[in-house]
């Protein structure tokens, strides 16, 4: 009875509306059907419950075909199902799934320039995760970029997927590796002054030829490419091509993806010579006189750069060795265009007072922090010196432990403070030497040779070293501390034996054992 009255006041509402005019909304509810059930088809290894938490229509909802839309879009961004679909059945919201499959196992065939391993870490499909066309896309470019970097530009992938029983698969990626895509030709357009052979020689990128089997310098690389365009550059700048520039920089494959023929389009521009050369200092107490000496550009050289760098570096370092730490060196160049010179001024003024807060040190695994911080010519709390910081990276880089060494600085937690952050990379610091030979005092006779100089990641020197002949044995031990007692102090000692058999020239038998110290300061 109590559900009857609320459906007749609707109706005289209704009815009551339409008198007055139109309502859209009621109307429109007229129509509609309230969802009484959702069911959930077509799932094995997911709960109907997760299906329904995508959904946007429940129990109670009217179903709306835009709500249902966005349903269905919600389950595809999931990435969890293959197929869906949505549909009507009275009251009922029926939503029919069919699941991705599980990947089983990841497998590569015919790979033999990357190794499986490699090969494993690049691509998204792993063992026990869902199984989607687009990661397959995705890896197999990942794998084409693979190759491509390593100048195979004619290899391909073909995925497989294998069906299994429980809705799992097993992905193959098939790879046909091709032979390697070498550069045939470089061609140059636009230089004058320097033919196509000189540039040649100053870019990194070579043309194929048989001797270079060792290098990979002859097979095209994009980054390569970029730091060919930087070589040109300071090359043109360092003869007085001032306003030079790389156009382009083409690499165009063969039809049949097996060479390159490299093109640079280039724009010399005019050659300028050094006009004036000054040196003007805003410093108090610092005559430009004593300063003069350290440009080592002068008057009538052509325009070169790297001169220009090498001034700066020599006389920042004339300012520091007079008591500055806070100094900024700026060329200033003045171009005449007619006369085609250019006037340099090496402006000397007081820079930003900046003291060194930390020294940060990245990338050494084996190497301690105390090796190469050392090395440092600065140390946390004082003055930041450009020339020190210069020479630090020198040292850094004489010790032959790193690969590469990289140096800046950042700014600290205060405008007065920075940060210099250190960057290695480590390489190889043992090494293995095995000899044979003939001697007429020990005849046949063979040597190995141990030595790691960068002992247990302290920078010490050991080497060990045994030979082996007919009549003399010899063992040789031999350790050096490059800072002894902490200070720039190397000493080291050595320990030998010598066993020497002489009973064909004088029945006896010799043995020498023996040791020294020794120290050097640099």
């Amino acid at each position: 009875m109590k559900v009857r009255a609320i459906r007749m006041v609707a109706a005289v509402a209704v009815l009551v509306a339409t008198a007055k005019g139109p309502v859209v909304g009621p109307a429109l509810a007229q129509g509609t059907t309230v969802i009484r059930e959702v069911v959930i088809e077509g799932v094995q290894r997911l709960e109907p419950s997760t299906v329904r938490s995508y959904l946007l229509l429940h129990e109670g909802d009217q179903a709306d075909p835009e709500r249902m839309d966005r349903s269905l879009k919600s389950l595809y961004a999931t990435g969890l199902f293959s197929d869906v679909s949505i549909r009507e059945d009275g009251s009922k919201l029926i939503v029919v799934v069919v699941e991705n499959p599980i990947v089983n196992r990841v497998a590569f065939e015919g790979n033999e320039r990357i190794k499986d391993e490699t090969l494993q870490s690049e691509v998204s499909l792993r063992p026990r995760v869902i199984y989607t066309r687009s990661k397959v896309q995705s890896d197999v470019q990942r794998i084409l970029t693979l190759y491509r970097q390593s100048g195979r530009f004619a290899a391909t992938v073909e995925p497989k997927i294998i069906q299994l029983p429980q809705n799992r698969v097993d992905v193959v990626y098939e790879i046909n590796e091709g032979a390697i895509t070498s550069i045939e030709k470089i061609l140059f357009v636009g230089n004058k002054a320097f033919s196509d052979s000189d540039l040649r020689e100053v870019i990194r990128t070579k043309q194929s030829r048989w001797w270079r089997f060792l290098s990979s310098d002859d097979t095209y690389d994009p980054d390569r490419l970029a730091l060919d365009r930087e070589l040109l550059r300071r090359f043109y700048l360092s003869e007085g091509y001032v306003d030079f520039r790389v156009q382009s920089a083409v690499a165009e494959l063969t039809p049949d993806r097996k060479e390159f023929f490299v093109t640079f389009t280039v724009e010399e521009g005019e050659r300028y010579k050094v006009g004036s050369v000054s040196v003007a200092s805003k410093l108090p107490g610092l005559e430009k006189e004593t300063l003069e000496d350290a440009v080592t550009i002068r008057k009538g050289d052509w325009y070169d750069a790297n001169q220009i760098e090498k001034s700066i570096e020599k006389l920042s370092d004339q300012v520091g060795t007079q008591g500055y730490a806070f100094v900024d060196i700026r060329p200033r160049l003045d171009r005449n265009r007619e006369k085609k010179t250019i006037d340099i001024v090496f402006e000397v003024q007081e820079g930003p007072r900046v003291f060194v807060e930390r020294i940060d040190i990245t990338g050494n695994v084996r190497t301690m922090d105390e090796v190469i911080r050392r090395e440092f010519r600065l140390v946390e709390g004082d003055a930041f010196n450009a020339a020190k910081l210069r020479r630090s990276r020198q040292r850094i880089q004489d010790l032959d432990f790193f690969e590469k060494v990289s140096v800046e600085q950042v700014p600290g937690s205060a405008p007065d403070k920075a940060v210099v952050k250190v960057a290695v990379e480590e390489k190889s610091t043992g090494s293995l030497s095995i000899g044979a030979g003939f001697s007429t005092g020990s005849g046949f006779l063979g040597d190995i040779s141990i030595r790691e100089r960068n002992f247990l990641g302290r920078g010490q020197d050991l080497q060990a070293s045994v030979l082996i002949g007919q009549q003399q044995q010899q063992v040789d031990l031999s350790f050096t501390e490059p800072y002894f007692l902490g200070r720039e102090i190397a000493a080291g000692g050595d320990l030998f034996f010598v066993q020497t058999d002489r009973q064909d020239e004088s029945s006896f038998d010799t043995t020498t054992i023996g040791g020294d110290l020794r120290a050097n300061y640099p």
